[in-house]
């Protein structure tokens, strides 16, 4: 083997960083979405229980408090949301040249 063929070898994209990459990127997911299907589903048990309660069975019900909920979520966490999702990708980005 030669000397370029062994260099272009050690800095190939493994299986072991891919999945480490798939791992990351999910967890990243999960960590910008806790907050917004969090909330959702904490409004969406407290609206059933209200229901189960005063034995009302409108559809509405449940789902405008929870599209407002959803909404209220977005403007207080988006630019958390945006700035984790920015660093992430900038530095999957700046990291393509190990991989190449």
């Amino acid at each position: 083997m030669s000397a370029l063929s062994v260099s272009l070898e050690e800095r190939a994209m493994t299986q072991d960083l891919a999945l480490q990459l798939m791992a990351t990127t999910l967890g990243v997911g999960l960590l910008i979405s806790a907050p917004l299907l969090g909330l959702s589903m904490l409004v969406g048990l407290l609206v059933s229980v209200v229901q189960v309660v005063t034995q009302i069975q409108e559809m509405s019900l449940t789902f405008v408090p929870k599209l407002v909920v959803v909404v209220a979520v977005m403007v207080a966490f988006g630019p958390w949301m945006l700035g984790k999702l920015l660093a992430y990708a900038s530095s999957l980005i700046a990291s393509i040249p190990q991989y190449v």
